[in-house]
């Protein structure tokens, strides 16, 4: 099923999440080989009510009833990747699935506590630079399901309408000298965010939202982020 963003916006409710599911149920998902030294990491793609969040960053006000995906900016204090966009997530615990993982790290980041009937599927694993491999779950956060940073780890918490992934500018390819593939960057207000979280979101609205079989492990990240 392949929808547009012409066709009545991104509204939130029971459609949307039906489409979602109905996407990723038919999405085959490629799993990376686990290497020596890599760690195993998930993150949330969280979808919620864009609600009437004032706007961010340079992006357009979105009225409330649309959806949106909850994003954080790193804290500053954070020895990796401080102060980068992020979708809440972290590191897999011994014995944890990537969906119990991802669920733990949304309740630990930003408050929101769902149980496993919230999720909706997976996208593909991303093996970073820095050492983990990434494996993103989709879910569904619920109405207002309340945002609440900890300070340990989140300077501040984003709900991102799903409208401004469909820009027409959106992605960005970036090429580098360090590597022959390009730099993904998927455009935000007045700003971009750049891979592994960038390519991800380009996956969500390719597959989740579009119904299209695409592919981003092999985009590269910023060389800031090689470490």
């Amino acid at each position: 099923m392949v929808k547009t963003a012409e066709q009545n916006g991104w509204p939130f409710g029971d459609g949307l999440r039906l489409l979602v599911a109905a996407n990723l149920k038919r999405f085959t998902v490629h799993h990376c080989q686990q290497n020596s030294g890599m760690r195993r990491a998930a993150v949330a793609l969280a979808l919620v009510n864009a609600g009437d969040d004032s706007p961010v960053y340079g992006i357009p006000k979105t009225a409330p009833g649309e959806a949106a995906l909850v994003l954080t900016r790193r804290s500053q204090h954070l020895v990796n990747h401080a102060g980068q966009w992020a979708l809440p997530g972290g590191s897999i615990d011994q014995g944890e699935t990537a969906e119990q993982a991802a669920l733990r790290e949304l309740k630990e980041e930003v408050g929101i506590s769902l149980g496993p009937a919230a999720i909706l599927g997976r996208l593909d694993d991303f093996s970073t630079r820095s050492g983990f491999t990434i494996t993103p779950i989709v879910v569904w956060a619920g109405e207002n399901p309340g945002l609440i940073p900890n300070p340990a780890e989140v300077a501040s918490v984003h709900r991102i309408p799903v409208m401004e992934l469909m820009r027409d500018d959106a992605p960005v390819l970036q090429s580098i000298p360090e590597s022959d593939n390009p730099v993904l960057l998927m455009p935000v207000g007045q700003g971009w965010i750049a891979s592994p979280t960038g390519a991800v979101l380009y996956q969500f609205r390719e597959v989740a939202l579009q119904g299209r079989e695409v592919r981003v492990a092999h985009y590269e990240q910023p060389y800031f982020a090689w470490r």
